[in-house]
């Protein structure tokens, strides 16, 4: 394992990450023995980070990652998040104190290594309903009372060393003015072979939902890391979903007729054949892409089984996509995937 410099925060970070959300399931849904076995397992193969939220099974993916460390006497690094709901506007930073020191509680720790807004920044107001935290207005960012206000309290209370917050695309503005404020150390940042939008403009051709803005050269200038979540694009960029077999067990399920769903598969098929000339899986390939961007600090890999873990782990350290199949991605990005 291979690691990479968090900026200005000096922590040495795995280049694999472990994440424990709810797509992948396995520390919200997997039995105390398969989680402790899968975690050791990626302890000892070097994996140093890990991430986590309230959001992932309502709390569990928190306590069981704590209850594995504990049985396994680890310490890693930890990354947790703070989820934002429109009950909590009223006072988003007492918010932040609040659901952090629940967060400490079920991992059983003093301090969080990083703590994150799991709300992406958005222009105009925050529009948020019932569960929903996907977005919270640049405003309740900044203003008295609000996220940063919250961050800041918590640092200062010693509950988590270092902050952050998830960009979610179509932000790249709101981004950066967070990014000026100098107070963050790692953001979360989704980048695809199917969307490479966050670390490059977007190509001409390629038609994308979120626009990622390039925001990784944004995060490397101001020195700052940058954890990619979902880089199998919600688990479609793996062979088996490309020969449409079933998901693992554990892993959430799809609706294998809805359109996106083909849509996302027929994209991850013309990826395949470039994979395979370079001796990889489409998901080694997909890792292995994310990793040759220069502002990526580590790649949140979601692991379901072992095998899932020691196939992506084996990319770090792996040569970059040399040009030739670089150009090929480029040809299917320009032809929107050779669309009809």
């Amino acid at each position: 394992m291979l690691y990479r410099t968090v900026g200005a925060a000096g922590i040495k970070v795995s280049e694999i990450g472990f994440g424990c959300g709810g797509n992948a399931g396995l520390m919200v849904r997997g039995s105390f023995d398969e989680q402790c076995r899968i975690v050791a397992r990626a302890l000892e193969l070097g994996i140093n980070y890990f991430d986590n939220a309230p959001d992932y099974g309502d709390g569990a993916a928190e306590v069981n990652l704590g209850r594995v460390l504990k049985a396994l006497q680890a310490r890693p690094l930890i990354n947790s998040k703070v989820e934002v709901r429109a009950c909590d506007l009223d006072d988003i930073a007492g918010h932040v104190v609040l659901s952090t020191e629940e967060s400490l509680r079920r991992l059983g720790v003093d301090c969080l290594d990083f703590l994150q807004i799991h709300n992406g920044p958005r222009a105009g107001p925050t529009a948020l309903e019932g569960r929903g935290y996907k977005t919270l207005g640049l405003d309740d960012f900044t203003r008295p009372a609000g996220a940063l206000d919250g961050l800041q309290r918590v640092l200062r209370d010693g509950k988590a060393r270092h902050i952050g917050f998830i960009c979610r695309g179509n932000d790249a503005r709101e981004v950066n003015a967070l990014l000026e404020t100098g107070l963050f150390s790692m953001v979360n940042v989704s980048y695809t072979l199917l969307n490479p939008t966050a670390g490059m403009l977007r190509p001409p051709g390629l038609d994308v939902d979120r626009d990622g803005g390039a925001v990784l050269d944004a995060t490397a200038r101001h020195g700052i890391g940058a954890a990619v979540f979902s880089a199998l694009a919600g688990g479609f960029l793996t062979d088996a979903s490309v020969a449409g077999a079933d998901r693992h067990p554990l892993a959430r399920g799809v609706d294998r007729e809805a359109d996106a769903t083909r849509e996302s598969r027929r994209k991850a098929a013309q990826l395949l054949p470039i994979a395979v000339e370079c001796g990889w899986t489409l998901a080694q390939a997909a890792y292995r892409f994310v990793l040759s961007h220069p502002g990526v600090t580590t790649v949140l890999g979601g692991f379901s089984g072992l095998s899932q873990l020691e196939e992506l782990c084996a990319v770090s350290g792996a040569p970059p996509l040399n040009a030739r199949v670089l150009n090929q991605i480029e040809a299917l990005w320009r032809s929107n995937f050779a669309a009809a």
